[in-house]
């Protein structure tokens, strides 16, 4: 294995290409300035320093004294694997320093004339008579494992989601972004949305309260993938859901259409949750946060073997928030189980079973209207609902995974998931515009959606060559059922003053509306990539799916399609640092959750996209960025009625185009950076009928769609003297102009949040201790984070500060 080296001190080499990125970076980021120590000369390795390093996983803790004494530390991550480290508090010379930090680890270290350590296996004595062999020295990944607990990195170099083969993203003919662990903690991320705001071409959609809805591309995503298994209960109307982020490791998101591995995808991209596994190494980790509306939230994470061989280990992860609201009668209460147990049959073989639970209890508002082209002038805290508008949800999923090496070349892997979901919803939303007095009509209604679920999926992946060509072949199939029973109740409520609310008791209920869906989704697909010589990558594949769906809401229809989906890119690597690629791919996404009242299924949406890009990276991988051009086109759009937001019609077809830019990674030794920028100058309905035969809504932007639309997030960790282990971060979100709905008839105004942070580490015993503050919004700027596409408008948080305390060990 060639060794990856990884500088540990802020002397490393540049080209002038990237210190011109450097400089860019310099003005561009909100930075806090820190002056860098110098190299140290080879006298002051002989020379006692403090140090205060935290106990953790070997490898990280060694990577800390290493940074801190401006060395470069080289090792196969294989040597310090499951190894753990008490931590350094203390005076202490270099060599002394490592060799208390790898007492007992069964390893000992060298130091080079050009200041590089690495590892190697302490040899025994030789006895009387014999001869020592010379110590052999194995370098190789310098970097751990990104799921280390303590891993700091804000770039991540692989990616499962975008060809479910683990592929280098430099080596990927497609857009994907992964938003790390780290950036979560830094940012406090309690929803899916505060970690998508990293991504460029990701916007919130719908009211962010009840559902993880998003737009990417210019198109409405509310469908998002757990581990890569399609999670359809999270988000879709049938059983909007809020994704618990307590047991994520990190967030991947693959632009643009991925239905040939996937099935029923949308268009705009994929959402992917990775969640925490078992690990070897024992971690504890106890948080409690707290903040502005009464926020109250602890969190529990531990792992570690449960035998002594370790072939049973065992992750549990632990959340219970209980908060309040800007707005009005708003309030949220959720508990949240996740245990899983792996077990290593062999070194060959695992098995996994993991389980979820949540119970979440929140109230929901309908926004406010809009008046003329703007969102009407209220406070932000008036809620125009009724104090019983709730939604009560119960989630339970058990999976079992597990994986079988035939040999080093080929992986045998099966995924099983079972869901089952119950949904009680009581809600009010507007019905027409605001009349001239203030007051608006409404429509009550009840809403109970049990739901059960299967997923059942096969992958074989194979490495041969063929002709000097190396191919990675993937082969697979899946399985997707979903049994939901539908109980509706609709009924006028009481119109409402907007200037001057009065709030009314609960209206008589009319008999419910019954009903039930079936929907029954298989797929095969197979997908090869090639590396060429000179450094040319191509991928290819094909997927087969068939959907089915029985509806017997009102009146029973049946919807039985299928569609032949293909996909290609190539890319050229020809510098180490530098990678060209362009693709094509079709998407197929059966619209099981969009039927009209009257029981009529919607047609099956399709899309078209092709991209190019450039990608990027700096400073032997700590620094990466992404450039991708796109033009996106979708068939079969559904939209909503704005006098009806329950009745969905199909406005055609949609197109978008334009630019997105990603950069995440390490600038200097402890400054961090992610950061995002889209440019979407075309996101219009392109094809639409109207009920008179005109051309309908032909030509309008899409909803939610800024031209322009941008975050930056970087935090500083001094390394070195008194100030080490504090941590301060700065951040900025700006959002264009978007359109509120599909006819265009208001716009919500852009804006821009200033987020702040700051952390204070330090080593107690083996523990590591952690204060943090967030301020998010800290100008408190008043705007609006998102519509339904009708005539609901939502609130962006006012200034809102977070507080935790963390103990790990």
């Amino acid at each position: 294995m060639s060794p990856t080296k990884r500088r540990c001190r802020p002397g490393f080499q540049s080209s002038r290409l990237q210190q011109a990125v450097t400089g860019m970076l310099l003005l561009s980021a909100l930075t806090v300035s820190a002056t860098p120590y110098a190299e140290s000369e080879p006298d002051t390795l002989s020379v006692k320093h403090s140090y205060h390093i935290g106990g953790g996983s070997l490898s990280h803790v060694l990577s800390q004294f290493a940074t801190a004494s401006g060395l470069l530390f080289v090792a196969e991550a294989r040597l310090t694997e499951g190894k753990t480290s008490a931590g350094l508090d203390g005076e202490y010379t270099v060599e002394e320093g490592f060799r208390k930090l790898l007492a007992g680890s069964g390893l000992t270290h060298a130091i080079a004339s050009d200041k590089t350590v690495t590892l190697k296996i302490a040899q025994p004595q030789p006895q009387s008579g014999t001869t020592a062999m010379p110590a052999v020295t194995v370098v190789g990944k310098a970097v751990y494992d990104s799921t280390d607990p303590y891993n700091e990195d804000y770039r991540l170099p692989n990616a499962n989601t975008a060809t479910k083969t683990d592929t280098p993203i430099m080596e990927t003919p497609f857009s994907v972004q992964i938003v790390p662990k780290q950036v979560l903690q830094d940012q406090q991320a309690v929803r899916l949305k505060d970690a998508l705001k990293n991504v460029s071409g990701v916007m919130p959609g719908g009211d962010q309260s009840r559902s993880d809805e998003f737009i990417i591309r210019g198109f409405r995503n509310n469908t998002v993938y757990r581990n890569g298994v399609l999670s359809p209960a999270l988000g879709q109307r049938i059983g909007m859901n809020r994704r618990e982020t307590a047991n994520l490791e990190r967030v991947e998101v693959l632009k643009g259409p991925g239905s040939i591995l996937y099935g029923r995808a949308e268009p705009g991209g994929i959402m992917n949750v990775v969640t925490k596994q078992p690990l070897a190494t024992p971690y504890y980790s106890l948080q409690q946060q707290f903040g502005s509306f009464d926020f109250y939230r602890t969190t529990l994470d531990a792992t570690g073997p449960i035998t002594d061989d370790g072939s049973l280990l065992y992750r549990f992860n632990l959340a219970y928030q209980d908060s309040k609201s800007f707005r009005e009668f708003v309030g949220d209460e959720r508990v949240f189980v996740a245990p899983v147990l792996r077990w290593n049959i062999d070194p060959r073989t695992q098995v996994t079973f993991e389980f979820e639970y949540l119970k979440d209890d929140y109230s929901l508002e309908p926004g406010i209207p809009n008046i003329g082209n703007r969102p009407a002038p209220l406070p932000r805290e008036r809620n125009l609902s009724e104090p019983y508008t709730k939604r009560s949800k119960e989630f339970m999923l058990a999976s079992m995974n597990w994986s079988h090496e035939f040999n080093d070349n080929w992986t045998l892997r099966h995924r099983f998931s079972y869901e089952n979901f119950e949904n009680q919803h009581t809600g009010l939303f507007f019905l027409g515009n605001v009349a001239a007095n203030g007051t608006i009509n409404r429509r009550f209604f009840v809403d109970n959606f049990p739901s059960q679920r299967y997923f059942n999926n096969i992958d074989l992946t194979g490495k041969f060559e063929t002709f000097g060509l190396k191919h990675t072949l993937l082969l697979g199939g899946d399985y997707f059922r979903a049994d939901d029973l539908i109980t509706q109740i609709g009924v006028a409520a009481p119109a409402i003053n907007i200037y001057n609310p009065v709030h009314s008791p609960l209206p008589s209920l009319p008999a419910p509306t019954f009903g039930d869906k079936t929907t029954a989704w298989y797929g095969l697909f197979l997908q090869d990539q090639i590396e060429l010589p000179l450094n040319v990558h191509v991928l290819g594949g094909l997927r087969y799916d068939s959907a089915t769906v029985d509806n017997n809401l009102l009146g029973r229809t049946v919807s039985d399609d299928d569609r032949v989906s293909p996909r290609g890119g190539v890319l050229w690597r020809p510098l180490n640092w530098l990678s060209l690629y362009g693709s094509y791919t079709e998407n197929f996404s059966q619209s099981n959750s969009q039927f009209r009242t009257d029981g009529v299924i919607l047609p099956p949406e399709t899309a078209q996209q092709w991209e190019t890009g450039v990608k990027t990276e700096f400073w032997d991988g700590r620094l990466s960025a992404t450039l991708a051009y796109f033009d996106l086109t979708k068939q079969n759009v559904p939209v909503f009625d704005p006098l009806n937001p329950l009745v969905p019609k199909t406005a055609g077809e949609a197109e978008s185009r334009g630019l997105e830019f990603d950069l995440s990674g390490e600038v200097l030794p402890g400054w961090r950076i992610i950061g995002a920028y889209s440019y979407l100058p075309f996101a219009k309905i392109t094809k639409d009928v109207a009920a008179d035969g005109g051309i309908g809504n032909t030509g309008k932007r899409l909803v939610l769609d800024p031209r322009h639309f941008g975050s930056l997030w970087n935090t500083y960790e001094f390394q070195t003297g008194d100030l080490q282990g504090l941590k301060l971060g700065a951040g900025v979100t700006a959002v264009g102009q978007r359109q509120g709905d599909t006819a265009n008839t208001y716009q919500l105004p852009g804006y821009a949040t200033l987020n702040l942070m700051a952390s204070y580490s330090m080593s107690i015993n083996s523990a590591k201790l952690t204060a943090q503050i967030n301020a998010d919004n800290l100008l408190d700027k008043q705007y609006f984070a998102a519509s339904n596409d009708g005539n609901q408008i939502f609130f962006g948080a006012p200034r809102t500060f977070m507080g935790a305390i963390r103990v790990e060990y």
